[in-house]
């Protein structure tokens, strides 16, 4: 199997000082919180009191909850939107097989994310919007001039492929606490991780050469 590229948190570096170890914790509380409450449900002093900090300190590292909601996303989602523009740019160069890989890696380490994303989404995306708007766009007419995809899918139908794929992926986290109640089995375990990853690079490769059944006005 392909084996994820490594993230950006995971490069070696110089040890962090403590006011960016106590910012970390913060992000991951407010991770937490954001992706089960969502951005209006979520109040700052909840935060602190997760991390165990009094609301002052918590402004000495983020001015306002809306800066902190960015932070997050930023953090987070910013790993795979880079994947994607690189996949972009590298026309080509870079495999659907690492951008996979990848995806899963960055979406594993902060598995909240999606459900947090699910919630912008719901919620009309008005923080999400820029973000997406910077990196997606160029990935849908990236997909509409590629020859792979239009020698298998309808013009109309490329946007449609790109979406389900989006689901495909996100939904795997945002399903994994409902799929352990029902299955009894941990989608984030390591184990389900590399399954997921592998029905991936499999489901994207048959995905692209084989060719739905057209009507002659499709052709």
């Amino acid at each position: 199997m392909t084996t994820a590229t490594t993230s950006p948190s995971a490069t070696p570096g110089p040890p962090r000082r403590k006011g960016e170890l106590t910012a970390e914790r913060i992000l991951d509380a407010a991770e937490t919180l954001f992706a089960e409450k969502g951005f209006e449900g979520t109040k700052l002093r909840d935060v602190a009191a997760r991390v165990g900090l009094r609301n002052p300190s918590l402004y000495n590292h983020f001015a306002s909850k809306e800066a902190l909601y960015s932070a997050v996303l930023e953090r987070d989602i910013r790993p795979v939107l880079d994947l994607l523009a690189k996949m972009v740019e590298s026309q080509g160069e870079l495999s659907s097989d690492d951008v996979i890989a990848g995806t899963m890696k960055a979406l594993a380490d902060h598995p909240n994310v999606a459900r947090l994303v699910q919630h912008e989404t719901l919620s009309g995306g008005a923080h999400l919007t820029g973000m997406l708007r910077e990196f997606i766009a160029p990935v849908f007419s990236q997909a509409n001039r590629a020859a792979t995809m239009r020698e298998v899918w309808p013009a109309d139908q490329v946007p449609l492929v790109v979406l389900s794929l989006y689901n495909v992926v996100v939904g795997y986290f945002t399903a994994a606490t409902l799929y352990r109640e029902i299955q009894g089995e941990d989608l984030l375990s390591s184990e389900a991780l590399e399954r997921q990853t592998r029905f991936l690079i499999e489901f994207v490769n048959r995905l692209f050469r084989e060719a739905p059944n057209r009507s002659p006005s499709d052709s």
